[in-house]
């Protein structure tokens, strides 16, 4: 099973020799090689049963978060093109579900409480003066 990994740290021991100038410049490390996940764990943590299963369990969970993400992004891209385009009823039909996902992704963790609070907040206000218009 092939995975990009990259932990966001300077690459340290052997990743800094396969380098091909041995720097550590942005190029380098924003595309660090693909190796193995059996590879990469026995580089960086110990080569146990728990170990090697949070590493899965974080890449798996770091794929659920990402999808999530771009969820709550993209509904909320949805929702203020409407606002843009004064289409009230369009907006106001839409602004349920979007609310909804923007609770959910605060209960997941993906955004703040707070975040989400002022994302509905805008929105709502947003959504007020276009149908008091």
């Amino acid at each position: 099973m092939k995975l990009l990994l990259w932990t966001g740290r300077l690459p340290i021991g052997p990743q800094v020799n396969n380098l091909p100038h041995k720097c550590h410049c942005a190029q380098h490390l924003r595309y660090p090689e693909i190796v193995t996940l059996q590879d990469w764990v026995s580089r960086l943590m110990a080569n146990t049963v728990s170990s090697l299963k949070r590493v899965r369990v974080a890449a798996r969970r770091t794929a659920i978060n990402r999808k999530r993400k771009s969820q709550l992004r993209h509904q909320i891209r949805d929702m203020r093109r409407l606002l843009d385009q004064k289409d009230a009823s369009g907006a106001s039909k839409l602004a349920p579900a979007t609310f909804s996902l923007v609770d959910r992704a605060a209960k997941w963790g993906i955004i703040k409480k707070n975040t989400a609070a002022r994302y509905k907040s805008r929105l709502t206000l947003r959504l007020r003066r276009l149908t008091a218009a």
